[in-house]
């Protein structure tokens, strides 16, 4: 078996063991918390994250950022009094041999009854294991020898598994008081890391987050409570460095009203994510997720303006059937076609009057009518405003669109104005690519 225990190092850091159970389900649903440390039976998981050498690295690597100890061992209880000592590999070689030299405190339950054992001359695990079990269980309650055969794996262990939170809220008091917003980023990446641990235990991915900053008790009145930042990203993910990069651009141009001295991360908006499968041959889609990732960052260090998406409209004049917004699209239904015929290419900023010979239009040559007419009428609730903020007249539009073929542009996409009065003409607005 692979037992693994978690042990937070409040010296230097302050996360507390809930917070490391709720990192730690991304790596197996067996996490239990005993006293002061966090157990993971991580026997199931092996081969799922590419054996133990693999899924020890990962832990090993998140619990350092964590400010977390780790001991690895064949049983839990064993794995538990490895860490209270400050060992690690309890895998090295025989588990006997690393439990009888620990001392009586490793184990709480043998811990409860130092004084007396120290009075009969023992000081070591081995030297209460080598005690009579008679005289063990007739002088000392059943949970002593029932810890000592757990530890060494001779009665299976029971333990209630912590289950995953629906939601993520994470506090972290900082070490020192922070005056400046930037450095509030090195606290917040411990929170960041939780949150993506409790993200890949939900396979979720977050699209939005609040970073939130108590200030410090003797701070002024004026200076409020605290503040907050809220982060937004294009698409769900769990990347760390993304989220760490985003929150550094706008913690940048944020400035404290009061020295802060506690943290709180809560993820706001999350999303179901689809598992990515590796492949050996390279993928679009990641090189799209760079560009967007990129974007957000420039939109984080510039501002929300500074980027604007195409968004289609629900109109039928193809010049305002699209807009640029700086807003994310919301994700919708395919609209449907507002043309009966097939839309343009290429579109003009402004339509080209054509010359007309025999009751025919031309551009460079004589236009033969392929499909069509396509009436559009609409635009009178749209009005334009001059200098002097007086109402134009309306954008209303009376058009027939035809899909023509000219001898030499190719093919074209012209329209023929209704009811204009001397207006009334053939126009070109679009070609075809």
């Amino acid at each position: 078996m692979h037992w693994a225990s978690l042990l937070p190092l409040h010296s230097a850091s302050p996360i507390d063991a809930q917070s490391l159970a709720v990192w730690a389900l991304q790596f197996t649903p067996r996490v239990a918390l005993v006293e002061e440390a966090v157990l993971l039976e991580v026997e199931a998981s092996l081969r799922l994250f590419g054996g133990a050498e693999s899924l020890q690295a990962l832990i090993e690597a998140g619990a350092q950022e964590l400010g977390a100890h780790v001991a690895w061992a064949p049983t839990g209880l064993a794995a538990l009094a490895l860490v209270r000592q400050g060992l690690a590999d309890g895998l090295s070689r025989p588990l006997e041999q690393w439990l009888d030299a620990l001392p009586l405190t490793s184990l709480s339950a043998v811990a409860l009854h130092q004084a007396t054992l120290a009075r009969v001359g023992c000081r070591t695990l081995g030297q209460v294991r080598a005690l009579p079990r008679g005289g063990i269980a007739r002088r000392f309650d059943a949970a002593l020898l029932s810890a000592l055969d757990q530890a060494y794996g001779l009665r299976p262990e029971t333990y209630a598994w912590v289950s995953i939170p629906e939601t993520f809220h994470a506090r972290l008091e900082l070490m020192a008081r922070v005056e400046l917003a930037p450095e509030l980023l090195l606290g917040a990446q411990r929170l960041l890391l939780l949150m993506a641990g409790w993200l890949r235990a939900r396979r979720l991915g977050a699209t939005a987050f609040t970073l939130r900053w108590c200030h410090d008790s003797l701070r002024a009145r004026a200076a409020g409570p605290g503040g907050e930042l809220t982060i937004r990203t294009a698409a769900p993910t769990q990347n760390v460095a993304h989220f760490a990069r985003l929150l550094g651009e706008h913690l940048a141009k944020v400035e404290l009203r009061a020295p802060a001295g506690e943290l709180e991360l809560l993820a706001i908006e999350v999303q179901a994510l689809t598992e990515e499968s590796h492949s050996l041959i390279p993928d679009p889609a990641h090189q799209g997720a760079s560009v967007r990732q990129a974007l957000e960052r420039i939109q984080a260090r510039l501002g929300e303006d500074c980027i604007r998406r195409p968004q289609l409209r629900a109109d039928h004049r193809l010049e305002w059937m699209q807009r640029w917004s700086a807003q994310e699209p919301r994700r919708s239904a395919k609209p449907q076609p507002l043309h009966g015929l097939p839309l343009p290419t290429w579109l003009l900023a402004q339509p080209l009057q054509l010359v007309e010979r025999e009751n025919r239009p031309h551009y460079q040559g004589r236009l033969q009518l392929l499909l069509g007419p396509d009436r559009v009428e609409g635009g009178w609730w749209d009005r334009d405003a001059d200098s002097t903020g007086n109402a134009e007249p309306t954008r209303n539009v009376q058009r027939d669109y035809w899909l023509a073929l000219s001898p030499h542009a190719g093919l074209l996409w012209v329209f023929q104005a209704r009811l204009a009065g001397e207006k009334t003409a053939w126009f070109l607005h679009g070609h075809y690519g």
